[in-house]
């Protein structure tokens, strides 16, 4: 059955350190499907944008920066994902460097510069643990996954790498 995706993006901002990444620990909104958890920065892609228009936009949204280097680390298609079972399709990036001064919170709750290496013991979707090591695995070029969830909880993981 072909996939009909809501599209997506995902970035992970580093640190001028090079040792921590920028994440969001959604607790603003009451009612939000990711309350509680720590995320990337990132959103839906508008109709009339390519993806790297999108994660731009994103990042000057949720956190008042413009990225001036990134990279597409890989993509991963999460079927059955929404709330709904909607599947959702999203590309993730690195950003290597940036302009502006990340505020102490947005809309979504507060903003927080995390150790990379500490990552894991954040609270997070269950599922993003099987590709966000690639991410920052830099002994690859690229990484192309799929995650399937069946009622909130990821039920697979297939990834090929470049």
């Amino acid at each position: 059955m072909a996939l009909t995706p809501i599209m997506t993006t995902l970035a992970f901002v580093l640190h001028p350190d090079g040792e921590r990444v920028l994440m969001v620990h959604r607790t603003a909104r009451p009612g939000d499907e990711q309350l509680g958890k720590y995320n990337g920065l990132g959103g839906k892609l508008e109709a009339d944008e390519d993806v790297v228009a999108c994660i731009r936009r994103e990042l000057r949204e949720e956190a008042g920066i413009e990225a001036t280097s990134l990279r597409l680390r890989g993509t991963v298609g999460w079927p059955g994902f929404g709330r709904n079972g909607e599947d959702h399709f999203g590309f993730v990036f690195v950003v290597d460097s940036f302009a502006g001064e990340v505020p102490p919170c947005n809309e979504e709750g507060t903003l927080s510069w995390e150790r990379i290496d500490e990552l894991h013991t954040l609270p997070m979707w269950e599922g993003d643990r099987h590709f966000l090591p690639l991410v920052f695995d830099e002994t690859i070029q690229q990484f192309h996954g799929c995650l399937p969830y069946r009622a909130g909880e990821p039920v697979g993981w297939s990834v090929t790498t470049l």
